[in-house]
């Protein structure tokens, strides 16, 4: 059980310095959606062109990849959706349980036939160099790899998360595990 932890522990690392670079992703994010917002209203009283079509791209890819990539480390916050009807009320050793199978029979098959499905969409997007059909868009193909890797570390991270609550289930101290970490 030691060296699984130790994946854990390595996956979850992973997962924390991808959640600290998305969050400063958010930041500049926020502050082109804001300088995007206040263009449009300058460039309707001033009349001259302050925003573009790839200004407001990018504010979308942003978001898209905030999206995609701070989704494995909510898993590891426990900050996902969950049905807290069903979960809330049970004991540690029952969530522990949901956790695990919910993990081994949706999570990780979900992740693994996703990353298949995108797989050629991001190659063939790649190989044509696609680019938005939008005057001054932007290149759609550096984008399109965000999903398999977001589905991929969401994998890594929902293999984390049952190797947690595996030692929860049968490891020798299962009061010793914690499955949230402080906020960084």
């Amino acid at each position: 059980m030691g060296q699984l932890l130790t994946i854990s522990t390595a996956i979850d690392a992973l997962n924390r310095r991808v959640g600290r670079a998305v969050a400063w992703l958010t930041a500049a994010m926020v502050a082109i959606g804001a300088y995007n917002a206040i263009a449009r209203y300058l460039e309707r009283d001033v009349g001259i062109q302050l925003s573009s079509n790839g200004l407001l791209e990018l504010q979308w890819y942003l978001f898209s990849v905030v999206f995609l990539l701070g989704a494995p480390y909510a898993l590891r916050r426990g900050a996902h959706v969950r049905v807290d009807v069903i979960y809330g009320g049970h004991s540690r050793r029952a969530k522990a349980w949901i956790d695990f199978s919910g993990a081994l029979l949706f999570l990780i098959p979900f992740c693994a036939f996703a990353v298949y499905l995108c797989w050629g969409f991001v190659t063939d997007s790649w190989a044509k160099r696609e680019m938005s059909p939008d005057p001054g868009g932007l290149p759609r193909w550096i984008l399109k790899p965000a999903v398999p890797i977001a589905f991929a570390l969401l994998a890594l991270q929902g293999i984390s998360e049952t190797i947690k609550r595996g030692a929860i289930l049968w490891g020798p101290d299962p009061d010793s595990i914690e499955l949230e970490e402080p906020l960084d």
